[in-house]
C-alpha cells in the first residue's frame, strides 16, 4: 500500500539553512532512508545524506527524527501516521557541513586520546588466555557501531560546546571502562577517566542509553562502574589512610 508522506528536512550548509517541506511516495515496510532517498532521486538531486550498509551497522545514517537521534536505516515509516510530518535534522551536536551530513571528527580526535589495549609484558601474542566469565562484561562494549547517536544525545556537550575540549563522551568513556574491565589490560585507567577525559561531568541521565541503537547499557554497565572506581580510589577513607600511610613509610 502506498500514501503520500509529508517530510521536512533541513537544507543548509554551515553559513545556515532552513527546512524544506516535500511530499514523497510512501510505501509499506519501508525505513526513513528509503524516503530520503526517494526524495534525493526525484526532487532534490543534490540532497546531502551519509549513509553505507542500510542495515543498522555502520552508524552512517545517524540523524534526528522529529527531534530524537536515531539511525534513519532503522527508523520504520510504519510508526508514523500517514498524516504526520516526519522532520528530519542533522545530528545537533556536531558542526553542519551540508543538509544532513554533519563533521563527526571531534569523536575521532577523541579516540585517539584513548590509550590503546596494553597486555602484560610478559605476555606474547598467542599466549592470551581468559575465562568467557571474565570478559563478558567488557565484551557487551564492543558491539558499538559508532554511530555517535550517544554523543550527540549527551547533555554535557550538546547543551554546552565549551566542555568539549574536557569530555571525551559516553561512546570514548564506554571505551575505556572496556579496557579497564578486561581482564588482561594491565593499565591504570582510573585517573585519566576523571582528569583527562571528563567522567566527573556525566551526571549519568541515561540519556546515552535509551538512544544506543545496540542497546549497550552505557550508563549502567560502563559510566557508573568507572564512577564507582574513581570514587573508590579518591574519597573512600579507607583507601584514603591506607594510601596516607604508605606515603609516610616511602
Amino acid at each position: 500500500m502506498t500514501h503520500t508522506g509529508r517530510f521536512r528536512l533541513w537544507r543548509g550548509d554551515a553559513e545556515g539553512g532552513a527546512l524544506t517541506d516535500f511530499d514523497v511516495e510512501v510505501n509499506d515496510g519501508e525505513v526513513v532512508l528509503d524516503v530520503i532517498h526517494r526524495i534525493q532521486a526525484t526532487q532534490a538531486p543534490d540532497l546531502a545524506v551519509r549513509w553505507n550498509c542500510k542495515a543498522g551497522k555502520c552508524g552512517s545514517c545517524s540523524a534526528e527524527i522529529d527531534g530524537r537521534p536515531r539511525l534513519m536505516c532503522m527508523t520504520r515509516m510504519s510508526q508514523f501516521a500517514p498524516q504526520d510530518v516526519v522532520t528530519v535534522t542533522p545530528m545537533r551536536t556536531f558542526p553542519v557541513i551540508r543538509d544532513l551530513v554533519t563533521d563527526v571528527s571531534f569523536n575521532y580526535a577523541k579516540a585517539r586520546e584513548v590509550p590503546a589495549f596494553t597486555p602484560p609484558a610478559d605476555l606474547a601474542p598467542g599466549e592470551y588466555r581468559m575465562a568467557q566469565a571474565d570478559v563478558q562484561r567488557s565484551q557487551e562494549f564492543r558491539k558499538c557501531i559508532e554511530c555517535f547517536l550517544c554523543q550527540d544525545v549527551c547533555h554535557v556537550v550538546r547543551d554546552h560546546e565549551e566542555n568539549k575540549p574536557a569530555f571525551a563522551g559516553p561512546r570514548f568513556l564506554m571505551r575505556i571502562a572496556e579496557l579497564e574491565l578486561h581482564p588482561l589490560d594491565v593499565a591504570d585507567r582510573v585517573p585519566a577517566a576523571q582528569d583527562e577525559h571528563g567522567l566527573g561531568l556525566c551526571n549519568i541521565t541515561k540519556c546515552c542509553t535509551d538512544v544506543c541503537p545496540e542497546g549497550i547499557k552505557i550508563t549502567d554497565n560502563a559510566l557508573i562502574p568507572m564512577k564507582e572506581r574513581v570514587a573508590d580510589r579518591r574519597y573512600d577513607p579507607v583507601v584514603w589512610l591506607g594510601r596516607t600511610i604508605r606515603r609516610r613509610r616511602g
